[in-house]
């Protein structure tokens, strides 16, 4: 079945010291092996990648150069979430208060929304849904894996279960 909407995400952290340095080290050894497994996703559809292909770490999205953005798009939201929580991914997410600040209390740090099948968004489009769910909390504009909303046009909003008890979140 085809839909004319797809998921995309953004997410941000702030890397707790420079590339290269032993504590961010098996963060950046896990890279590829974890962009390798998303594309090989059911439903994956597009990430971020910097022009020389690979990742999106050396992308410089504010005056901190610590900060890295993770964008991707995927066919939906089940299948974004299968991945995040339900693959291998997780055993890497599981340490990201190792490689990771915590975001400012309050401070989203990941946001979804819908986007028309076959576009890709702009990072700026990305840290436009962050502020907004700021500002605003979740919306059909952008939202969240907890409070997540329908594509244009489907049926209502819903939770998603965080699985096997896993916090959604930095909680």
């Amino acid at each position: 079945m085809t839909t004319a909407w797809q998921l995309a995400q953004i997410n941000i952290a702030t890397l707790v010291a420079d590339q290269g340095d032993s504590r961010v080290q098996p963060f950046f050894d896990a890279l590829d092996a974890v962009n390798a497994l998303a594309e090989a996703s059911p439903g994956f559809v597009w990430r971020l990648k910097e022009e020389a292909g690979g990742n999106a770490t050396g992308i410089i999205v504010t005056a901190d150069p610590r900060l890295i953005v993770n964008m991707s798009v995927w066919a939906s939201g089940e299948a974004l979430f299968d991945f995040v929580y339900r693959s291998d991914h997780r055993a890497i997410m599981a340490q990201r208060r190792q490689f990771f600040l915590p975001p400012p209390k309050g401070a989203a740090y990941q946001a979804l929304w819908w986007v028309p099948a076959g576009s890709a968004p702009s990072v700026s489009d990305g840290l436009a849904k962050l502020w907004h769910l700021d500002r605003f909390g979740p919306t059909p504009f952008a939202f969240t894996f907890k409070q997540r909303f329908p594509a244009p046009g489907a049926a209502e909003a819903g939770e998603m279960p965080s699985p096997d008890g896993l916090c959604v979140g930095w909680e």
